[in-house]
């Protein structure tokens, strides 16, 4: 197998895991090349470069050519592969700044591309019924299925057939699920492909990681790591042993946010001269709740079906958001108004809610509406409706400006939503606005308990200089009658 192979191809991104685990999902798949110089067989030892940190390793399944294609459609593509095996796609994150983008040094080491240890014939399997696991020094990290990839097997191959001519032996990786991590020296990793069944697998590839004696020469590329190539390699900020990045809505900012009336909100918004930051004519699954959290937005355009052919059924847009929704945020939804059809319904708000999100929030219908109603987490529309999506919608992008509700929405904006409305807190000015609301609440509640003694509202409500004084004292301690 490893003689026959002229090139290796791989593919960036393929299973949604991934996908919400790196915060993007491609339209269409791309591609990197490896050199065949890098393959190796189940068994072999790969060497961490000396003065190299990061060595990634990413479980993959590989399809290996079985004769040439050149523009094969979809519908032929697969009578083109004549095994499925187990690959592992190693590489130094530390040299990934040099390759712009090439993956040469990063990925093309020698011994970078372990396969094996033995094929399984492509007329054999189902192609969307493929599992592959990786397991890390015997513990189990990685384990997905293709049933549910970005891009399907015979997509990739007919896809790459476009432009070039793909050769008998030819190795094409096929992405990696979540799960994938750094390894050290002394690290044993393996990775093994068989049928969700059980019935027929390739064995684990075993590879052994060793460190690296020899330095690199002064004249070219020296290894080079930030946090920012340490989260990617680990998967998260938290598996690196980095602090979390600071966020725009700290637990302190969400708490102060949470204890102030919505009205209290917008009326200092008004006084900031933001008078349009209110989403409007939407009314709530759960008016018992208020939910603060950090936007994340969807975008449908108007049906065309031409485009819906294309946009979507699939992973498409809308799933896509609903799948890389985090913990805490808002998904807001740009749906223009459009009554006419839902664009949620009770299995994708479900799926919203075990991810944690805080809410939904759209202005157009929603389905299944009393199995929306009843979950725990908020869902804010404009009517129920029992239309599919592709009625009136095309499920377009995500985490772009949008409209909704008549305001401006733009992913990291902070929202609050209850019974009383919906608003849009531009974050730059949440802190100061939230100490503001505070001290304005305060305020309130000495001019109720004025008015309630029988005080007049003139020059109380609002405090004259004479009332302020009184004030200051009654926060003091002091009680006025």
């Amino acid at each position: 197998m490893l003689a026959a192979a002229r090139k290796v191809v791989a593919v960036h991104i393929n299973y949604p895991s991934r996908a919400a685990q790196r915060g993007r999902t491609p339209a269409q798949p791309s591609y990197f090349l490896k050199p065949s110089s890098s393959l190796a067989v189940s068994g072999s030892s790969v060497e961490r470069p000396a003065g190299c940190e990061l060595l990634g390793y990413e479980g993959e399944i590989a399809l290996v050519i079985g004769k040439g294609a050149r523009r094969v459609g979809i519908e032929d593509a697969w009578s083109h592969v004549a095994a499925v095996t187990a690959s592992n796609d190693l590489g130094v994150y530390d040299l990934r700044y040099a390759d712009k983008g090439s993956n040469v040094r990063s990925k093309g080491g020698d011994g970078f591309t372990p396969v094996g240890p033995a094929l399984i014939p492509a007329d054999a399997v189902d192609p969307a019924r493929l599992r592959i696991r990786t397991w890390h020094n015997g513990d189990l990290v990685q384990d997905d299925t293709t049933e549910d990839l970005l891009f399907p097997f015979a997509r990739l191959v007919a896809d790459l057939s476009q432009l070039l001519t793909l050769e008998e032996g030819d190795i094409i990786l096929t992405g990696t699920p979540a799960g994938a991590s750094v390894a050290k020296p002394g690290d044993v990793l393996e990775v093994e492909v068989g049928t969700v069944d059980g019935g027929l697998a390739t064995g684990r590839l075993v590879t052994t990681v060793e460190e690296g004696t020899t330095p690199f020469a002064d004249f070219g590329a020296r290894p080079k790591v930030d946090d920012l190539q340490r989260e990617e390699a680990y998967g998260s900020r938290e598996a690196a042993g980095l602090p979390a990045p600071a966020s725009a809505l700290s637990p302190e900012l969400k708490a102060k946010l949470e204890s102030v009336a919505t009205a209290t909100l917008s009326s200092q918004l008004r006084k900031r001269g933001l008078n349009n930051v209110s989403i409007d004519g939407l009314q709530g699954t759960r008016p018992d709740r208020k939910v603060v959290g950090l936007a994340r937005t969807l975008r449908y355009v108007p049906n065309r079906e031409d485009l819906f052919k294309t946009h979507g059924g699939g992973f498409n847009a809308q799933k896509k958001a609903i799948d890389s929704v985090n913990e805490g945020e808002i998904l807001v939804m740009e749906a223009r108004g459009e009554k006419g059809t839902g664009t949620v319904g009770d299995i994708l708000a479900l799926r919203a809610q075990v991810r944690g999100a805080a809410a939904i929030i759209t202005d157009g219908g929603v389905r299944d509406y009393t199995a929306v109603a009843g979950l725990e987490m908020p869902t804010w529309f404009a009517n129920p409706h029992p239309a599919v999506l592709g009625r009136r919608h095309v499920p377009w992008d995500t985490d772009i400006t949008i409209a909704c509700g008549g305001a401006t929405v733009q992913p990291g904006d902070i929202i609050v939503a209850d019974a009383d409305g919906i608003l849009v807190i531009p974050p730059a000015i949440a802190d100061e606005l939230a100490d503001d609301c505070i001290r304005q609440e305060k305020e309130e509640v000495f001019i109720f308990e004025m008015v309630k003694q029988g005080n007049s509202v003139d020059g109380l409500y609002p405090m004259n200089a004479e009332w302020q004084a009184k004030y200051k004292e009654w926060e003091a301690g002091k009680t006025y009658g």
